[in-house]
């Protein structure tokens, strides 16, 4: 077999759609970027929601709004992608990262707590591989620390304290305790790579919950504002009789959504329902195959909360990161790709350039080292699962200490 690692899940349905934007005429952010926008909010339970062009801008424009740059401090995971703390970079601000715990990907959270200072203005969490962080902790350390807080714009004052920035690019249709991601932090950002689970080639989506004396509509407009050039009307609303005028309001930026993009997230959304089911059926049917041979799963469902079940990480314990290569290049012969998540950001140049040391993340490298993901997206077949549950069993019978 050659099963690849995560492939787009694209039918007929979303290939007819695209054509239909292309014939209609209207390419780029229009009616059905507005549309898709207004089904990611009702999905997520927010009143509002902003497509752009990826996860990384949505994160940069929530850090913008909220006023956050030079002299402040932004806290994230050492564990993660580079989007998560690039976007810190962008807007000028210090980037803190953060060990994970000794027997989890999340952040260590009493270490978050001694890392707030009076220059902290966000908390990025990662919910990585769709499975929620745990949330109530992060906004009883934000409320715990509200006395070093420093509010230095409108909308941090209305929030009075540190602001929780999701990175839920992993994370949508996730929800914990009941509440879906997206209405979880103050802002989520989510990913519709190509990869995610649910695509629209590039894209992501802007989301986040209501904030006492501020409207929706408000943080809405600004987000336009900064995704389209400081542009007082996007193309779209131009072409009404006569509306050809607009004025510039600020030199910013240029990461909007593409009708092109959304008309593929329109028929996405359609079918994400079965999607979401169908990641679960794959994650149970690994784990009853795995789990009995000692390799160690995260737990994706709960009496908490329920993963999007992005991402199917393993650990081999006691084998080497040498050990964890050789492994993947005999799943490769076999014609299975895997993968690793994540190489911890300080083992990075560009994170090595900032300061930053592996050997001050332990924790992070420990869980690193024996880590290989394995293929999990809805074109697998339960031949395809139960193959790569095979060789994998077969692989690691080598490496059992």
């Amino acid at each position: 077999m050659n099963i690849p690692f995560s492939p787009p899940d694209i039918t007929e349905q979303e290939i007819q759609e695209v054509c239909e934007a292309l014939r209609s005429g209207w390419i780029t952010t229009g009616p059905r970027t507005k549309e898709l926008e207004r089904q990611v909010a009702a999905y997520c339970g927010t009143k509002r929601a902003v497509c752009l062009n990826s996860q990384t801008a949505c994160a940069e424009m929530a850090l913008r709004i909220l006023g956050v740059g030079p002299g402040d401090e932004v806290i994230t995971s050492a564990y993660t992608y580079t989007a998560s703390a690039s976007v810190i970079c962008h807007v000028g601000a210090k980037v803190v990262l953060i060990d994970t715990q000794k027997d989890s990907l999340e952040m260590d959270y009493d270490a978050l707590e001694a890392a707030v200072t009076e220059r902290t203005k966000a908390i990025i969490p990662v919910d990585l591989a769709g499975i929620p962080c745990d949330y109530d902790r992060i906004f009883a350390i934000a409320e715990k620390k509200k006395a070093l807080f420093c509010a230095a714009s409108p909308l941090q004052e209305a929030l009075g304290r540190i602001a929780v920035m999701a990175d839920t690019a992993h994370s949508f249709g996730a929800s914990r305790k009941g509440v879906m991601a997206g209405s979880i932090a103050d802002f989520s950002s989510f990913s519709f790579h190509a990869v995610k689970n649910l695509t629209t080639a590039e894209g992501g989506a802007l989301t986040w919950r209501e904030i006492p004396g501020v409207e929706s509509d408000d943080l809405y407009r600004q987000v336009q504002l900064l995704s389209l050039h400081g542009q007082s009307k996007d193309a779209l609303a131009k072409t009404k009789l006569g509306a050809w005028e607009y004025d510039i309001v600020g030199t910013w930026y240029k990461c909007n959504m593409t009708d092109v993009a959304a008309a593929l997230g329109l028929v996405q959304m359609k079918r994400y329902a079965s999607l979401l089911q169908r990641r679960r059926e794959i994650i149970s049917r690994y784990d009853a195959a795995l789990r009995p041979l000692g390799v160690e799963t995260l737990e994706h469902y709960t009496d908490t909360y329920a993963s999007s079940g992005h991402l199917y990480l393993t650990r081999i314990p006691g084998i080497t990161a040498e050990e964890r290569n050789d492994i993947i290049l005999k799943m490769a012969e076999r014609g299975v790709a895997t993968n690793v998540h994540y190489k911890p950001l300080p083992m990075h140049t560009a994170y090595k350039a900032l300061g930053f040391d592996i050997a001050d993340y332990p924790n992070a490298y420990a869980h690193f080292a024996n880590e290989i993901t394995l293929p999990l997206h809805t074109r697998l077949t339960d031949e395809e699962i139960d193959y790569v549950a095979a060789c994998y069993a077969d692989v690691l019978k080598a490496y059992r200490k």
